[in-house]
């Protein structure tokens, strides 16, 4: 490696003090910023603080006005029913109010003026007693006296007595109670059902959910309040509280880089800067309520947002009491919550830490960059001295090292100096001369070394030609044990297949020929007569119609017997060429159709499984052939079925079941399953199974998975097994490059 010249040294110095410099830098940059940003959060969470406890102070007025506005209407009201308890309605009730033609009662036409009194709609059906005359006019009076005085701050003022009747003042639609619809439903509206014992039984001011009233396009929320009298629920008082500006102002007038939103305890959503109003009716549930019927709830921008919000409610849901500031981690934010008295909605302000932040980043940026100027200062001044008194010193040391290098070791040094550089000289020195000493050994060695290499290099020859030798033997080995394996296999269906044959042989009823002959032998002169007339003669032509049918099937079954002898016989050759083939040249691939191969496989261990009573289900699915090693493949599946007929021995008979698919899950990968529903393979047995020797079967060899496993490797592919556990089967599965014969000779 060569060695850095003196002015690289003095430039990677400088370089390293730097880092060293820059990183105290850095820290004091952190440090600094860390102590302004613990700072500069305080201030700003203080800040947060009295900002939603300023505006829930200014916002909640108009709320608290209206809960004591119906508190003076609850005395007054209750106070002028009394009154009106000893009195006569009727004059004065029918002279204010008339009966249409549709069944309601309303304010006379004649002489009405909206704006300075109350209107009066009552419903049709209600039965108008003499109660409910006295609590009608009694409202009216404390309405008409009250409402003007009210109208300044509020929409309107109104009661709904039990039984139906609405009284109104409503200066900006003082028609309403000539225009009210017949079927208005007035005891089914919000603002008088939460007011019932069954909703509000602490009789306390309820508060409806924010909607549009569309004639305006004004967001409206109504204020009710129960009146109870002698235990009984009489009617209710009620203000609508316009909302627009509320919402505008929370929106609009917030902290530098926060945003304000106000939320009930339900979770609806009354003003929001990200919250899309158009077309909207009712307000946006952030839980994900359906809205009424015929209602639409404003929409937010995107699902993120949707999410963002459910988080910050649930921190401001879930808060502790007295805790006004809380902190949402995930979104990096801080959030401050007062309530607004009266509805109790949550005016929440979120300030992101990034806006904390910023200020702490611009000051520590100041104190970065005063460092980083002092830094190039003093760097300046020190790669001067370093130049001066160590890098050319340091040059004379380099060109000295490449002579010493080059192989020419008389080099001159200042050894007068008496500073480390005048030490270094002379030790420079004495190392020159102890380095031409060792090279001179060295050459000495080398020649020595050269002959040990030698001779050394003949001893490995001969052990590598022995190794070579034992290798040859185990391959030779293996592929015998492989033989034998294999062909066993085909040799069981060979057998198999024999006694079956013989087996049949021995039942054919020849001897039945042989009975009948000598019948007709015996009924000759008469055999006209025999075959008509006798009840045995009559059944002897059936008789033989059935032996013969009989016969041949049995020669039938026996021919196809044989054929599978003579094939599995012809396996034999083919798996004894397979092995002698792999020992010496790779065979040739040829076309093969899978699903006929599998099939082949099947016939094979056909003999095996039934003897065993083992059912078969194939799923093939029919592919173009393909070229691939066919008895190769053949050895595999056959070795596969076979294993998988020994593994279902415990298994009742009626339960054995061998399942084989063949299927294409890869354009370039065709996948053959073999499964049973056997004794199957425990988790630490599943890496051992393809060992060589290994076996689960005391009969067994452990050769045959061994040599399947090395034939789909051989062949592209690859041989796995799953089993689920002792007792649930196992599967097999033999996956193999795929490409159909047309592709291969096109491309």
């Amino acid at each position: 490696m060569t060695p850095r010249p003196p002015a690289s040294l003095a430039r990677s110095t400088l370089i390293q003090m730097g880092v060293r410099i820059g990183i105290l830098i850095a820290l004091t940059t952190l440090v600094s910023y860390l102590h302004m940003f613990r700072t500069l959060r305080e201030e700003a969470l203080q800040q947060l603080t009295r900002h939603v406890a300023e505006r829930s102070q200014r916002e909640q007025a108009i709320f608290l006005l209206a809960r004591d506005n119906h508190a003076l209407l609850q005395k007054a009201l209750e106070a002028r029913i009394r009154a009106w308890s000893q009195k006569d309605p009727e004059p004065l009730f029918d002279s204010l109010f008339t009966r249409w033609p549709d069944g309601t009662v309303r304010s006379r036409a004649e002489g009405f003026d909206g704006t300075t009194v109350a209107g009066v709609f009552v419903p049709p059906g209600v039965k108008l007693d003499t109660g409910l005359r006295r609590r009608i006019l009694a409202a009216y009076e404390v309405i008409s006296q009250y409402g003007p005085a009210f109208a300044a701050r509020f929409t309107d003022t109104y009661v709904t007595l039990v039984e139906g009747p609405v009284i109104t003042y409503w200066p900006t639609k003082p028609g309403w109670a000539l225009e009210l619809p017949t079927d208005d439903p007035t005891l089914e509206y919000e603002y008088f059902t939460i007011t019932t014992p069954a909703k509000n039984p602490r009789r306390h001011t309820a508060w409806s959910g924010s909607y549009l009233y569309s004639p305006t396009q004004s967001w409206l929320v109504t204020a009710n309040t129960p009146l109870d009298m002698d235990g009984r629920h009489v009617g209710s008082f009620s203000h609508d509280i316009y909302l627009d500006e509320l919402m505008v102002r929370s929106i609009n007038d917030h902290l530098p880089g926060a945003y304000n939103l106000l939320v009930r305890d339900d979770g609806q959503l009354i003003a929001h800067p990200a919250l899309d109003m158009r077309g909207a009716t009712v307000g946006y549930d952030i839980l994900g309520s359906a809205p009424p019927p015929g209602e639409s709830p404003p929409r937010l921008a995107s699902e993120e947002e949707r999410a963002h919000l459910r988080s910050l409610f649930e921190k401001v849901r879930s808060r502790q009491p007295g805790e006004d500031i809380l902190e949402l981690p995930e979104y990096g934010e801080y959030i401050a919550v007062a309530r607004l008295q009266g509805p109790d909605w949550n005016f929440v302000t979120v300030l992101p830490k990034s806006v904390v932040t910023a200020s702490a980043l611009s000051a520590a940026r100041y104190v970065l960059l005063f460092g980083l100027a002092s830094l190039l200062l003093e760097l300046v001044i020190m790669y001067w001295v370093l130049r001066k008194q160590i890098s050319q010193p340091l040059l004379v040391f380099t060109q000295a090292t490449h002579r010493v290098a080059s192989g020419d070791f008389q080099v001159t040094l200042d050894t007068s100096r008496e500073d480390e550089l005048g030490q270094l000289a002379g030790a420079f020195r004495t190392m020159a001369d102890k380095v031409q000493q060792r090279e001179e050994q060295l050459r000495q060695a080398n020649e020595g070394l050269e002959q040990r290499v030698e001779e050394r290099t003949r001893e490995l020859k001969t052990v590598h030609g022995q190794l070579v030798q034992t290798a040859r033997q185990a391959g030779m080995a293996e592929i015998a044990t492989n033989v034998l394996h294999n062909v066993g296999n085909v040799l069981n269906s060979v057998y198999t297949s024999s006694q079956l044959a013989r087996s049949r042989v021995g039942e054919l009823r020849v001897d039945h020929v042989s009975k009948v002959a000598t019948l007709l032998e015996e009924r000759q002169a008469d055999l006209s007569h025999f075959l008509t007339q006798d009840e045995r003669g009559r059944n002897l032509l059936p008789f033989l119609n059935k032996l013969g049918q009989n016969l041949l099937k049995e020669r039938e079954e026996i021919v196809t017997l044989l054929e599978d002898v003579g094939r599995y016989t012809e396996h034999i050759g083919d798996i004894v060429k397979v092995q002698q083939n792999h020992a010496r040249t790779p065979r040739m691939s040829e076309p093969v159709q899978l699903s006929s191969l599998v099939d082949d496989a099947l016939r094979i261990n056909a003999a095996a499984l039934t003897r065993h009573q083992v059912k078969e289900v194939r799923q093939l699915s029919f592919l173009p052939p393909m070229m691939t090693d066919k008895h190769k493949v053949l050895m595999i599946l056959v070795n596969l079925i076979s294993n998988a007929k020994y593994a279902m021995d415990g298994k009742p008979a009626e339960q054995r079941l061998l399942s084989v698919k063949l299927d294409l899950p890869v354009p370039d990968r065709v996948r053959i399953e073999v499964q049973d529903n056997g004794m199957g393979i425990s988790q630490e047995l599943l890496t051992r199974i393809f060992q060589y020797g290994f076996t689960t079967r005391k009969e067994g060899h452990g050769f045959g998975l061994h040599s399947s496993a090395v034939a789909a490797q051989e062949l592209g592919g690859s041989l796995t097994v799953h089993s689920d556990g002792p007792g649930r089967g196992a599967t097999f599965t033999l996956e193999l490059p795929y490409q159909p014969i047309q592709e291969a000779s096109s491309s």
